[in-house]
Formats: C-alpha cells, structure tokens, sequence
C-alpha cells in the first residue's frame, strides 16, 4: 500500500500546482488506468489520442440538443479528462515523457475544446426558440475558457520550471528554441511533414503564451531569493491559476449538463472566471515585479 501512494505520487507534477479537480478526482482515477496499462505497450500518446477522441465523442453527443445525449456527452467529457491526466502520470511513472508528447498532449485538449463548443453551438441551434445571442455567448466562453487554460499552463510551468532543482532559466524558451532548431534541420527534408506540423503548432502555441502573458519572467525573479523562498511566495498565485485549468472547467461543463443549466456554464465563465482571471493576473504580475526588483538590487 505504501509503495502505491508512493507510485502515485510520483505520477504527479507538483500537488500544489495540479487543479484540485485533477488532484481530486480525476489523477486518482488516472492512476488505476496507468496501473491497469503499465506493463503493456501502450504509449502515452496513444493515451492522449484516446482522449481527444473521448473528448470528439462528447462534442458530437451535445449536437444533438436534447437532454439525454446532453449526459451521454458529459459522460464522454469526464472519461476524455481522466484519460488526459492518465497520459501525463503514465510517462512520469515510465520517465518517457517528450517535448512531443507534451505538444500532442496540449494539441489533443484544443483540439477537444474546439469539438465541444462546436457541439454545444449546434446543440441550441437546434432547440426551437433558442435565443439569437446563444452563439456569441458559445464563442465568448470559448475564447474565455482557451485563454484561461493557455494562461494557466504558462504560469503553471514557469512555476515548475523555477523550483526544480533550483532557480533555472524556463524550459519554455529552452524548447522553443530546440524546436526551431529541429524546425530548421527537417527543412526539405522528405517524410517529415507531419513532424514540421507539430512542431509549428508547438511554436505558435509557446510564442503566442509569451505574447499574453507579458511582464516580469519567474525565471529571473526566482534568482533573487532561495528555492524555499521563491516556492512559498509563489504557491499562493498557481494555486489561484489553477481554479482556470481545462480540468476544472470541464468539471463546471459536466455539471452544468448534467443538471440541464448550461446558461449557467456561459455566464459563469464570461463573467465570474474572467474576474477571476483578471484579478489573478494583477496579483501574479505584482509579485513577479517586487521579486525582480529584488533580484536587481541582489548583490552579483
């Protein structure tokens, strides 16, 4: 038993920067399918594959409109989240995890936000007498909800980043630059299409993170305080960041079908997680500011 908490453990990133949600819920249940899966050949992209399809499946079910395919897509949505976290813990726990499986792993879960939303839109379409604004309330929740997920896992790895082994500059840039590398190697290059695809939607995703999240780079203030420091200072902020993970408003998206209210899911997102997210960003952006001009004030 105990060397199964252990294993599990292991399968984590960091507690403090999961969404309560994942650490909850849906990595506990991940974790008995990485058990069930880890002496066979299946890899962790194909996990990640399996979800997007989940996740497919679910934006297909909410296009039909009524309230019985509206609980089989939810039903859908929740096992593509458990088998999301699955892929993560099962390279963790196997240590093959690669900068192209995370790109997959990221490109899986936009890929799935798309079919939902897309789904829903078609849902109320559907439904006599749905009000006009109803698309523009599924496409303001859409850019809401991939706009909090991109901020989250920003943050969420310049945290990582920061704290593992030490202060250390951003594997973020590190990986761009690996992979503009690499981009620029399989230039003409024969049978490397798919490849040079990834990696271009890899480049896009990590540059366009930078571009909305500006300011003061964790990497830099990290270095004016000990690991310790920089840790506690910090932890605070990721765990408000993760209340806008894809998890959690996956969670708030089953519920809200389940209980036939998806007004609620739209406003609460356009509205509340929004605020959130705004009050989250000054509070983030403050501290990364009081922490590098501590950094330039440390002594060389």
């Amino acid at each position: 038993m105990v060397k199964l908490y252990a294993d599990y453990r292991r399968s984590l990133k960091r507690p403090e920067a999961e969404e309560l949600a994942d650490l909850y819920i849906y990595r506990p249940l991940g974790f008995i399918v990485v058990k069930a899966l880890y002496r066979t050949p299946i890899t962790p992209n194909q996990l990640s594959l399996f979800s997007m399809f989940l996740g497919i499946m679910a934006g297909v079910f909410f296009g039909h409109g009524d309230e019985r395919a509206l609980v089989t897509g939810a039903c859908f949505l929740f096992f593509s989240i458990v088998i999301d976290c699955s892929d993560g813990q099962l390279a963790r726990l196997k240590k093959n995890g690669t900068p192209l499986g995370r790109l997959i792993d990221g490109l899986s879960d936009y890929v799935v936000g798309v079919a939902v939303y897309v789904g829903l839109g078609i849902g109320f379409a559907q439904e006599a007498g749905s009000p006009s604004y109803w698309w523009f309330l599924i496409a303001a929740a859409a850019l809401s909800h991939g706009l909090h997920s991109l901020a989250f896992d920003y943050y969420r790895n310049r945290f990582l980043d920061s704290i593992r082994d030490g202060p250390s500059p951003s594997s973020i840039d590190d990986d761009i630059r690996k992979f503009q590398n690499e981009n620029d190697q399989l230039r003409g290059r024969k049978r490397t299409l798919l490849r040079r695809a990834f990696i271009w939607t890899y480049l896009r995703y990590s540059l366009l993170q930078k571009k909305l999240n500006p300011g003061p780079d964790m990497s830099r203030e990290a270095k004016a305080v000990d690991t310790e420091e920089f840790y506690r200072r910090n932890k605070v902020t990721i765990r408000l960041w993760s209340f806008l993970g894809s998890s959690t408003q996956g969670s708030i998206l089953i519920a809200a079908a389940l209980l036939r209210h998806l007004d609620f899911y739209f406003w609460g997102i356009i509205v509340v997680r929004n605020v959130w997210a705004a009050a989250t960003y000054i509070v983030q952006h403050r501290m990364t500011a009081r922490l590098e001009e501590e950094a330039e004030e440390k002594p060389s």
